[in-house]
């Protein structure tokens, strides 16, 4: 099996624990998920199978969209619902327009700090630890991309929004820091993933009813690049790593053979195409 399911993760499991009930319904040694979703969080979850788990490396930037819920009037230690309340309950008295101001200036290039309870590494341990210890280190920024932020509705003290974000962004942090600007506090009570790059909600199938015919295939990936179609003599040169003449105008592509088989990755640079990851023949799994 190689390829991508697109699940639609219930409340209340990890990430992990997804991956792991895929590994054991279908017998599968190699799996992994696309881009991690809090335990709280629901929606799209692609998660890889096979060969398919070696092209993840092209995919966590794919933007990411959401759409969830928020609670004013206090903050909490882990940014969401699930946490302690870490200041007094203050009243809401914010317009629609104000959130919305505040919520344009959390757009654009961010330097985001991740949450005290995330699985961000601090000299090679989780953040959480110190966050359960209740030591308070000091939590690097990270360059985020947050390209829409939006009020779907206000009903105080709780809020709708939409986001549109880069991956690695962590939407609690927005939350907590769009709660510090309205000055009385804020915490994410409900989120769900309604977009990861090409993959959709509407596509999401439950744990519960996943089947094999669910399957994305290897082929079907990264259909928005362009592809290479090679010959047989140039399909041999690429399974053995070497690069073949492109007149492909592009950073990366797809290689497909004369079967139309997705069998590599490959860099364009100055009329050559570089394979960059191999997918089959000699380097297959």
């Amino acid at each position: 099996m190689n390829g991508i399911f697109i699940i639609d993760k219930p409340e209340g499991i990890t990430s992990h624990d997804a991956v792991q009930t895929i590994r054991k319904a279908f017998n599968v040694a190699k799996a992994g998920h696309l881009g991690t979703l809090d335990p709280l969080a629901t929606g799209v979850l692609p998660v890889s199978v096979g060969k398919a788990t070696r092209l993840a490396q092209f995919l966590p930037s794919a933007p990411k969209e959401y759409t969830g819920e928020i609670q004013f009037g206090f903050s909490t230690n882990t940014y969401d619902r699930e946490g302690s309340p870490t200041s007094d309950e203050r009243l809401f008295d914010r317009s629609v327009d104000d959130i919305r101001k505040i919520m344009r200036s959390l757009t654009g290039i961010l330097d985001q700090v991740p949450p005290p309870f995330s699985a961000k590494k601090i000299g090679g341990v989780p953040s959480y630890k110190f966050a359960r210890a209740n030591r308070d280190v000091e939590r690097a920024p990270v360059k985020i991309d947050v390209q829409q932020f939006e009020l779907l509705s206000l009903d105080p003290p709780f809020a709708k929004f939409m986001v549109v974000c880069s991956g690695g962004t962590y939407v609690r942090s927005l939350v907590h820091d769009l709660g510090q600007r309205a000055g009385c506090g804020a915490h994410l009570t409900a989120l769900r993933r309604t977009r990861s790059g090409e993959f959709r909600i509407e596509d999401a199938i439950g744990l519960d009813r996943i089947t094999q015919a669910d399957l994305i295939p290897m082929n079907r990936l990264l259909s928005s690049w362009p592809s290479i179609e090679v010959s047989e003599i140039e399909e041999a040169r690429i399974v053995h790593g070497n690069q073949i003449r492109s007149a492909c105008a592009v950073d990366f592509a797809r290689i497909l053979n004369k079967r139309g088989e997705f069998i590599a990755v490959a860099s364009v640079e100055s009329g050559w195409a570089h394979p960059r990851l191999v997918l089959t023949s000699i380097n297959s799994d």
